[in-house]
């Protein structure tokens, strides 16, 4: 492909989307995924290797999804005035650097920095592949693109762990940032070389940087947006508290080995993946309301259990797992119909929608991994309740949403003269 910036757009708008093409924005997608959950398994060693205080491990985590919620906001409209290859041959180089003084820490407080780095770096190859492909194709070609890198982020969580619990063996912990450094600098190799300059000078924009945040700000107090952006926010606020507690909670107190924890992850992260899956089959029988509901009721009642399993024990490690498997597998109900109907009340304003709920779900992320952390004391019970707190909070604005939403549909009905009809399955 060419790389001059002032390739035309309707070059790659005409095309069909090459495999080539496709894997290298998967891969710049997968930046965050393989920054959380590949050094996952390595908790234990590196908390005796620095060693952490109990529960500040979860620092690293939470202070790398705090990267990433501040990178989404600042990438994306630098993006948009200076184009799209230099934002992630920078992202690439950072994210390579921080990561190279992950592997040569030698405190948690300078791991904890650098991890912060790492996710302001990794949030420009999340939220520039997104745009190129905006830039790129046309809306049903484009659909189709995103259901394909979808499928990186869906992966990511399952060979991550493995991968990461491998490569120990051979180097310790320190290997899992060499290799995360060496992905990166393969990654911004390939943009030089492979990517072309999909958002050329003519089409940029040119109001100031700073226009930007009277729009945030417009939206976040818009009901319409929060009604549902907190719902997928919490939502992933559960998967993080999840992830964050994950390795101590399944490996130090029911004494899993690595690999054991890494088929556990996996297996929990298939009922995700799974269930948005099914989504797709239930969405031509119900509403994105009516799942969203019922998705919601069942997240909640299964939330419920986990500090009842968590202080009681009954059931042991398989009900408590089972638990948290009927938890994650709501989401892939939730997250997705949640995110559209946080979208479809701003065509005009797509872009800003979606970085401001990607901060949103990546700024709870941090809030509920760094909860974990601090009231960590060696059992699942943290956990269990920030989980169950994340499902039970998400039901109640759910059920605000939805009640001003059928609120609002009356007020419509009755200013046409009733004329408006309900959608099916709402």
């Amino acid at each position: 492909m060419p790389l001059d910036d002032q390739t035309p757009p309707s070059i790659l708008r005409t095309a069909r989307p090459g495999l080539r093409f496709i894997i290298l924005l998967g891969l710049l997608d997968a930046f965050g995924p393989l920054g959380i959950d590949m050094y996952l398994p390595a908790f234990p060693e590196i908390e005796r290797d620095l060693h952490v205080p109990g529960g500040m491990m979860q620092m690293t985590l939470s202070m790398f999804l705090a990267g990433l919620a501040i990178g989404q906001l600042v990438c994306g409209p630098i993006s948009d005035r200076v184009g799209r290859r230099k934002p992630l041959l920078y992202g690439a180089a950072a994210f390579a650097v921080a990561s190279a003084i992950c592997a040569f820490a030698r405190s948690i407080e300078a791991l904890i920095l650098a991890r912060f780095v790492m996710g302001l770096a990794g949030a420009t190859g999340m939220v520039v592949a997104r745009a190129v492909v905006r830039d790129s194709f046309e809306e049903a070609e484009s659909a189709r693109v995103y259901s394909m890198l979808m499928l990186v982020i869906g992966v990511a969580p399952i060979l991550s762990p493995s991968v990461g619990g491998w490569l120990m063996q051979f180097g310790g912990w320190g290997a899992i940032f060499w290799a995360l450094a060496v992905f990166a600098c393969l990654c911004g190799a390939a943009v030089a070389v492979d990517l072309p300059e999909t958002h050329p000078p003519d089409r940029r924009d040119r109001e100031p940087i700073l226009s930007v945040f009277p729009r945030y700000a417009e939206m976040i107090v818009d009901r319409r947006f929060i009604g549902y952006a907190a719902p997928a926010s919490l939502s992933l606020g559960l998967i993080f508290a999840y992830v964050a507690s994950a390795p101590s909670m399944f490996m130090q107190y029911y004494r899993l080995s690595p690999s054991a924890f890494s088929l556990v992850f996996a297996s929990n992260a298939v009922g995700l993946i799974g269930s948005a899956q099914v989504n797709r089959w239930l969405s031509r029988r119900y509403s994105t309301h009516a799942i969203l509901r019922g998705a919601s009721l069942v997240g909640a009642a299964a939330g419920a259990l986990l500090p009842v399993l968590a202080w009681t024990g009954v059931g042991g490690f398989p009900a408590f797992v089972a638990g948290i498997f009927v938890c994650l597998s709501m989401l892939g109900l939730i997250l997705p119909n949640a995110t559209a109907a946080v979208m479809a009340p701003f065509p005009e304003h797509a872009g800003v929608a979606s970085a401001l709920l990607g901060m949103l779900q990546f700024a709870v992320g941090a809030a509920t991994g760094a909860l974990v952390g601090v009231f960590h004391d060696g059992t699942p019970r943290p956990a269990a309740l920030t989980m169950a707190g994340c499902a039970a909070v998400s039901l109640a604005v759910t059920l605000v949403a939805e009640r001003g939403r059928a609120r609002s549909a009356e007020i419509d009905d009755l200013a046409t003269g009733g004329c408006a009809v309900a959608p099916s399955g709402s």
